[in-house]
């Protein structure tokens, strides 16, 4: 094992919010500055560490995401409008690649791996060869199977799928499809960081069982739940009696109708409603009963993660943005690029629609360059005054008009290559720190 790896090997062992420095490091290991100092980046990207103001770099608790880069047969099914010929036992197994079989059954024995789906016509040998190898099978053109191939199939749990789309077109869906959900990895649920099991409250429960849980977790807020665990209200601080009694009851305590998410709420969403209403703590619920909780700090963490995490797949936003310069005029932050194409409405105009994603997005670009925090946008008005069409040259400039601790307003200008302005939006945020 390499310096490098027992360094980040040893970072992994420490307990979650210990600081660590690269003299600390390289002092506790023995190993040059350098040394030390790369493996606290590479840790940084790995999602182990990161770096606080004031505070310096510690010691963090990675958030882990659901692979989301394969598909099911099942989905294959979907996506290209399949029938499914035979191994229907076999529809909810993950696929991990695709290959076309354009070639002779020899050549095609080194590439067909398990759990891939091999694209093919009415090659029945190839089919066997595919099935044989724990592969699915993809028939392209309309055409079926013989029933030998069918039973193979069932007996292996092996999926055969019919389509009527030609080689080329199935090749381009699937792989849309995965490229979609590349896209969504990035997108984190509540689901992926929340707290399953949850310490909770029973209705019947008394407020000193409340104070004994304090003391045990560490945690004043809890979740209270009748019989048949559906949840019926939350418990807080404020809620604690001042001069009650321990044996009061937490049903006459608590505060009924909390806010609630459910495992498939975006955390983006979470974290604006934390930060709108200044809530620690959602229930997370199925139906009505109570299922898990997250916190502010499991919302803040996955912010973190996703602020972090590479892209995988470009996006609309980041195929528009990749063509403008930024640069600091005249004191001012500006943006200055090229009306394009992907850009245009259908009467071959500057997409209102578009632009406003342009003024926004470089609104937020700034907050988080000038704040070490997350935006949250909270309003946005907008108003255009001149069309720009393509290859017209624009200027945005940026300009942070007012900010609190919490909450920030924006003024973002757009103007033409004439100085003319565009279009003119107000936006204001909240800002969850980091």
């Amino acid at each position: 094992m390499s310096k490098h790896e027992d360094i980040i090997k040893y970072i992994l062992s420490l307990e979650t919010g210990t600081k660590i420095s690269v003299r600390s490091i390289a002092s506790e290991l023995g190993v040059s500055d350098g040394t030390a100092y790369r493996a606290i980046k590479d840790s940084d990207s790995l999602g182990i560490v990161t770096t606080i103001p004031r505070v310096g770099t510690v010691r963090i608790e990675k958030v882990e995401k659901k692979n989301m880069e394969s598909l099911t047969y099942g989905e294959v099914i979907n996506i290209v409008d399949g029938s499914l010929l035979g191994g229907k036992n076999g529809v909810h197994k993950v696929l991990h690649r695709f290959i076309i079989g354009a070639m002779t059954i020899e050549a095609m024995k080194q590439y067909i791996k398990k759990d891939c789906l091999v694209i093919i016509g009415n090659r029945e040998e190839a089919q066997r060869l595919a099935l044989l190898n724990d592969a699915g099978v993809l028939i392209t053109g309309g055409f079926g199977c013989s029933n030998q191939i069918k039973n193979l199939a069932n007996e292996k749990c092996l999926p055969i799928i019919s389509t009527s789309y030609d080689t080329f077109t199935v090749a381009s869906m699937i792989n849309k499809a995965i490229s979609e959900n590349l896209i969504k990895k990035e997108i984190v649920l509540v689901e992926d960081i929340m707290q399953i099991n949850p310490s909770y409250l029973n209705v019947k429960d008394t407020v000193l069982k409340w104070k004994q849980m304090m003391k045990e977790f560490k945690h004043d807020r809890y979740p209270v739940v009748d019989d048949e665990n559906k949840l019926v209200g939350i418990v807080a601080p404020k809620d604690l009696p001042s001069h009650g009694s321990d044996d009061e009851v937490i049903g006459k305590v608590m505060s009924k109708e909390p806010i609630t998410v459910t495992p498939k709420t975006t955390v983006a969403y979470a974290a604006h409603i934390m930060g709108w209403d200044g809530i620690e703590l959602f229930p997370v619920v199925k139906g009505k009963k109570l299922i898990g909780v997250i916190t502010r700090k499991d919302v803040i963490k996955a912010l973190q993660y996703m602020a972090r995490q590479p892209q995988l797949a470009e996006t609309l936003e980041d195929s528009i943005l990749k063509k403008f310069e930024f640069q600091v005029k005249d004191g001012k932050n500006c943006f200055t690029g090229r009306i394009t194409a992907e850009m245009l409405d259908s009467m071959g105009t500057g997409s209102w629609g578009t632009l406003n994603m342009l003024l926004s997005t470089m609104a937020i670009v700034i907050l988080r360059q000038k704040n070490n925090a997350n935006i949250l946008v909270d309003n946005i008005n907008t108003y255009f005054m001149k069309p720009v069409q393509i290859d017209n040259e624009i200027t945005i400039y940026v300009d942070v008009i007012g900010k609190g601790i919490n909450y920030c307003k924006v003024e973002v200008s757009m103007l033409n290559d004439k100085k003319d302005i565009v279009g003119k939006s107000i936006l204001s945020a909240k800002m969850i720190r980091r």
